[in-house]
């Protein structure tokens, strides 16, 4: 067996430890906003609930590990008290990652992620309209664990209402577990879906995907693709140019050979065949085309 002390690591070789050993992590999907009324955005996996009487979830930003600095939403939390913890089911599982990029201060990552902004009722933050349950939180507490990179900060949330989405429910009101499909994060890539168990979801572009809100409005508004397909679209850093759309048509054109006058449904149709391979570049070729 293979031991060491934590302060013989890297604090990044202890993180990957930690996060691959104790796994799979509910997420909280961290909705809150400046003192100016910015929207933010965020996945957390250090997260769970505490307490049913009163009702406390935890989640905590962390300190980023390469250069000890601090994330929008725990300087949203410090300032106004006030976060709503979405859950996220796996028909939204790409938007969440993509919400994850660092954008710069002041970036909607609803827009980003294509996501719905939901008022809410006794708090400020948005919820996140796709999300099967989500909690309103009035923060009680915040606990620093520490200074360096890496260190947490126990964000102690008190839950004053709860949405649930009716589809999750079953005859008696109980929330049934396979119809809510919620999803966890593992370690490196990986993470775990209630129905299936353990798939891999590369992480966002560290160049910044161009989002949801880049997107020709025939694709934003799109009736064919998932959220889950807009969510691999909006992970890209650049769209192909038209010089790389012709040159991709000529080669599909012998197996599509009416794609250039195909409606957008049919293309969009398409694409998704691509994404369900994980050809985001292609998919994106037949959208333009």
């Amino acid at each position: 067996m293979t031991s060491f002390e934590p302060k013989d690591l890297s604090v990044a070789k202890l993180h990957g430890y930690l996060l691959s050993a104790v796994a799979p992590r509910p997420i909280a999907f961290a909705s809150t906003m400046d003192e100016n009324g910015t929207p933010n955005l965020s996945p957390f996996s250090f997260f769970n609930v505490f307490s049913a009487n009163p009702p406390i979830l935890i989640f905590s930003p962390a300190r980023r590990v390469r250069n000890n600095t601090t994330k929008h939403t725990l300087e949203n939390v410090l300032a106004t008290k006030e976060v709503v913890i979405n859950v996220v089911n796996y028909d939204m599982v790409h938007q969440a990652s993509l919400s994850s990029t660092e954008y710069p201060e002041g970036i909607n990552e609803f827009e980003k992620a294509g996501l719905t902004m939901l008022k809410s009722d006794l708090v400020k933050p948005f919820r996140v309209a796709e999300s099967p349950v989500q909690f309103e939180c009035k923060v009680k507490e915040i606990v620093a664990l520490g200074t360096e990179g890496g260190a947490g900060n126990l964000v102690i949330c008190e839950v004053v209402k709860i949405h649930i989405e009716d589809d999750v429910l079953d005859d008696e009101g109980i929330i049934n577990q396979e119809k809510l499909d919620l999803v966890a994060r593992a370690g490196g890539n990986y993470y775990s879906r209630s129905r299936s168990g353990f798939f891999e979801l590369p992480k966002p572009l560290s160049s910044l995907g161009i989002g949801v809100d880049n997107f020709p409005e025939e694709v934003k508004n799109s009736m064919i693709l998932t959220g889950n397909d807009i969510g691999m679209l909006a992970n890209v850093d650049a769209l192909p140019n038209s010089e790389e759309v012709s040159k991709f048509l000529e080669t599909v054109s012998e197996r599509y050979p009416e794609i250039k006058s195909a409606s957008h449904r049919e293309k969009h149709k398409l694409a998704r065949n691509y994404l369900s391979f994980g050809d985001i570049q292609s998919a994106w070729k037949i959208l333009l085309s």
